[in-house]
């Protein structure tokens, strides 16, 4: 078997490059937390964007979260067969469909809360609370600098 080269070190200083690795380990730890309660991380997002901002229309919810129309439909089949979320009729405009999470998604995701912080703790788990917050605030403003509001 042949080893793997690391990346080079110009690149391994990149913040680019540092930032796509965390958000790379972060992803998969909170993938592997969902997975331990059956539900995919994209799932998860869905329903956490119609928790907040349900009811909402499903075109609006897919833009929101920036997940293709088509894909869309299909978590939305999922989580409304699993009696997460309910679908109905826009009371604004009959040809949409307004969703909305029901109390089983509401549970849901209450048991899934502490999963994604126990993987968030993990992540962080090299800083001291100091450290963390810092952390945290300094991406959040390189976010607001010029990030997608969502991604």
């Amino acid at each position: 078997m042949v080893d793997k080269l690391p990346a080079p070190a110009r690149i391994r200083v990149l913040p680019s490059w540092l930032l796509g690795r965390a958000a790379a380990h972060g992803r998969g730890l909170v993938r592997a937390a969902l997975a331990g309660d059956g539900m995919p991380m994209l799932h998860h997002l869905v329903l956490i964007a119609v928790q907040e901002y349900g009811p909402v229309a499903q075109a609006e919810l897919a833009r929101t979260v920036a997940v293709d129309p088509k894909d869309m439909v299909t978590i939305l089949n999922s989580l409304q067969a699993d009696g997460l979320v309910t679908r109905t009729p826009d009371p604004r405009d009959r040809r949409k469909n307004a969703i909305t999470t029901t109390d089983a998604g509401e549970q849901r995701l209450a048991r899934q809360e502490p999963l994604v912080d126990a993987a968030m703790d993990e992540l962080l788990a090299p800083l001291d609370p100091a450290e963390r917050a810092t952390f945290l605030a300094l991406l959040t403003r390189v976010v607001a600098a010029g990030a997608p509001t969502v991604s």
